[in-house]
């Protein structure tokens, strides 16, 4: 791709840079940084080397929006097979609805008749993004409510009511609720607050089902090959056939709020197949990457906050694991393939064993663990302790702590 940026001033003309820095929480975000006014400002960048936006730099819905549809990366681009049209820029507007926006509804403030690549500056890709959901609001006369306008921003007006944006409507509600908690590093996975301040007090949201009677089902979160695997493991199978389930129609346990979760049972039967499958040769046990889970997810389905998938794993780091590094186990098309157990927990494991080989060096537990959790480039050992006290408690649940020096022995 030709369109390549370093800097916010790369993307945004004077007048709007100055507003920016005169907004109070982007200033102290900046400057806490090491930015300084009369310079160039650095974009941050994510383990793929992509830059994005931070939450402070963008808000509410829109914000949302940009989380599910971009990971907040400008210069993300993403083929839509049905139209064969490209989308583009944070809020990953198609050019042709721009352009629509821009000649018949008058949105005028950016010219992008014909210059596309013009979607990849943030200002004017929220600004069409913006003016979509306005005209989305008021649809066909009628005023609509927020979960039809952010249904139909992904379906299209067609498809707002049909149970195939269903879970773009619950990953938006659960990015929604985690705001303003996360925080967003330079390098590696950030983690909202929540997920590493205890396995049991914390109350992360992920949305019910549409009706209280309605399950998410295992069957449609699993292919049929791992499904297959589950039933055949004796454990699952005692756990399965004493709540009455059947093949083809297993639900997810749900807690009081009707959100699905694996139990401990489940995850660690998901954890075994994934590494009996794909990484039986490098030693990792299926206890660690379920006290992760435990962590980081709490074991819920979808996640909690904004990363998706009981390994709480973002889709750029996923996207970047599949492309750059080859593994390709498990296809990740959309941030909804992380909402699949399997695959949440397939390239958590490979996450988890990049990091162990971290800038081509044998890491020990404890930095790996961090660094999960924080980000490699975010590790402190100083601020080892608590956290690893924590990761010792989730693997307890799983395993008989084998101790030593102080430490647990994982690889």
């Amino acid at each position: 791709m030709a369109v390549n940026f370093k800097y916010w001033d790369d993307y945004v003309d004077p007048l709007d840079m100055e507003a920016m820095w005169k907004i109070p929480e982007v200033s102290s975000e900046w400057l806490d940084a090491g930015e300084t006014r009369g310079q160039k400002v650095h974009l941050s960048r994510d383990p793929d080397g992509q830059p994005y936006l931070t939450q402070t730099e963008m808000k509410n819905m829109i914000c949302a929006i940009a989380e599910l549809e971009s990971d907040r990366q400008p210069l993300s681009i993403r083929y839509d097979k049905k139209s064969k049209d490209t989308q583009l820029g944070i809020m990953q507007v198609f050019p042709k609805t721009a352009e629509w926006l821009y000649s018949e509804l008058y949105y005028q403030s950016y010219e992008v008749e014909g210059n596309p690549d013009i979607l990849f500056r943030p200002f004017v890709s929220v600004y069409f993004g913006a003016a979509y959901l306005k005209w989305l609001s008021n649809f066909e006369d009628k005023e609509r409510n927020e979960e039809f306008v952010v249904r139909a921003y992904r379906g299209g007006t067609k498809k707002a009511t049909h149970k195939s944006t269903m879970p773009y409507w619950q990953r938006y509600l659960s990015v929604k609720e985690s705001f303003p908690s996360r925080k967003c590093f330079e390098d590696g996975m950030s983690l909202n607050d929540a997920s590493v301040t205890t396995t049991t007090s914390s109350t992360p949201y992920v949305p019910s089902p549409q009706n209280a009677g309605d399950y998410t089902y295992w069957d449609s979160r699993a292919s049929p090959e791992d499904m297959e695997e589950m039933w055949n493991n004796p454990e699952v199978l005692k756990e399965w056939s004493k709540s009455g389930e059947k093949k083809g129609k297993v639900r997810f346990s749900q807690d009081e709020k009707k959100r699905p979760y694996l139990s401990r049972i489940e995850v660690k039967a998901v954890a075994e197949i994934i590494l009996s499958k794909h990484f039986s040769t490098k030693g990792l046990k299926p206890s660690v990457l379920c006290a992760i889970a435990e962590l980081v997810s709490m074991r819920f389905v979808y996640g909690i906050g904004p990363h998706a998938g009981i390994m709480g794993l973002d889709y750029s780091t996923a996207f970047w694991l599949y492309m750059e590094l080859g593994f390709r186990g498990y296809k990740v098309d959309s941030i909804d393939d992380l909402t699949k157990p399997f695959v949440s927990m397939y390239f958590g494991a490979a996450y988890f064993l990049w990091l162990s080989e971290y800038e081509g060096r044998e890491r020990n537990p404890q930095f790996v663990v961090q660094a999960y959790i924080a980000g490699p480039k975010n590790v402190n050992f100083q601020e080892t302790g608590p956290m690893w006290l924590k990761f010792e408690e989730a693997l307890s649940y799983f395993e008989d702590i084998k101790k030593d020096q102080g430490g647990c022995i994982i690889m």
